[in-house]
């Protein structure tokens, strides 16, 4: 009998939540809209990629052999000629004006120098203002350049030709990286943020008190605030994965329903952080400022959604520890990506079922010391 009203107290409590988040459009665009627009403008605007780097040329006596060289660099999608100088001179003040990024320069006997010693000079001027980006482009041009010159001095190469095999990404999309990244990045954020004002909102409302005079348990409050955010979380889950792998074009290396599973699993993480906010902030303001900002940095600097964690010094690595998001990055990534099988991130899920844990515990126990 007491079961039985116990049932039915948690799915009116569930239901009133249902019916507030449904009135609120804003909440509902928020909780629905805002990860669809994060996963696709991080899917495709976050890019290292280089494409169609201008480039200019100088060749004093022109050849079919450095023809060839360019053809090769102009082949590829990286490049594009738009300028040929006609003086060294006029090289430095397009790169001064901005009109392209990069030259090629070939030596005046680069014909003549390849046929009897096997061996040129190409000299590559790059804009640097942008280090990494001349890093990257200069790096791919190289490596172009070499590859034909083995073509047209196949006698003078090496004989040891190093071959390069990728794994995982053979064609290092960024999106391969970038989508664990922006999935644990929305989910933490849009959970702990609708979460954290929940109850918040039921003590500025004044229905706290009417909730508090109920037969209900705080744990059963707790867990009927969580089930409707939840169950709309796990909406945003289908809607990001079917977007990275129709829109993004990233496979699901791994088995599907690990990646469902770990990502169920993180969202109670996340709703849990929230949940944990709303019992200790005073307002729905402050809960805001601290489930949006507070955790959006953290989450974006030490996760590894952008920079590597080993690179980091020790005191941030060590802090990088109890971000949840970083671990569910690295389960994603080793499901999703590299497909590797569940017991390979057992420690990722111990960690995050722990930490979802000790938060529902901390929260509790900060409920019950409001309400005493």
């Amino acid at each position: 009998m007491k079961a039985s009203r116990d049932t039915r107290l948690f799915g009116a409590f569930t239901l009133k939540e249902f019916r507030h988040i449904f009135r609120d459009r804003r909440t509902i665009m928020i909780l629905l809209g805002i990860p669809i627009i994060q996963i696709v403008l991080f899917g495709f605007a976050i890019t290292t990629e280089v494409r169609d780097v201008r480039v200019a040329l100088l060749d004093p006596t022109p050849n079919a052999s450095a023809r060839r060289v360019v053809d090769r660099l102009l082949a590829s999608d990286y490049f594009q000629l738009t300028r040929v100088a006609r003086s060294p001179a006029d090289i430095e003040r397009a790169l001064r004006r901005g009109e392209v990024e990069m030259a090629i320069v070939f030596e005046p006997s680069f014909d003549r120098q390849l046929a009897r010693e096997g061996t040129a000079g190409v000299q590559l001027i790059a804009d640097a203002t942008n280090p990494n980006l001349a890093a990257l482009f200069t790096g791919y041009a190289t490596n172009i350049i070499a590859a034909a010159g083995q073509e047209l001095a196949p006698a003078t190469a090496p004989a040891i030709r190093p071959e390069t095999r990728l794994l995982h990404n053979p064609a290092i999309k960024d999106a391969y990286s970038f989508v664990p990244g922006v999935m644990g990045l929305v989910l933490m954020l849009i959970c702990a943020m609708m979460t954290s004002i929940s109850i918040v909102r039921e003590r500025e409302s004044g229905t706290m008190e009417m909730i508090l005079v109920s037969p209900a348990r705080p744990f059963m409050i707790i867990a009927a605030k969580m089930i409707p955010y939840f169950i709309l979380s796990c909406v945003n889950l289908a809607t990001i994965l079917l977007l990275a792998v129709y829109a993004l074009g990233v496979p699901v290396a791994g088995s599907l329903a690990s990646l469902v599973g770990v990502s169920l699993l993180f969202i109670l993480v996340s709703l849990s952080v929230g949940i944990f906010v709303s019992t200790v902030a005073r307002s729905q303001v402050a809960a805001m400022l601290v489930s949006g900002m507070a955790l959006m940095t953290p989450t974006i600097l030490l996760s590894g959604l952008i920079f590597p964690v080993e690179n980091m010094p020790l005191l941030l690595r060590w802090i990088s520890h109890l971000i949840p998001a970083k671990w569910f990055i690295i389960a994603v990534k080793k499901i999703m990506i590299e497909g590797a099988p569940l017991h390979l991130v057992t420690r990722e899920i111990l960690v995050l079922a722990g930490t979802g844990a000790l938060l529902l515990l901390l929260s509790l126990k900060k409920f019950n010391d409001k309400t005493a």
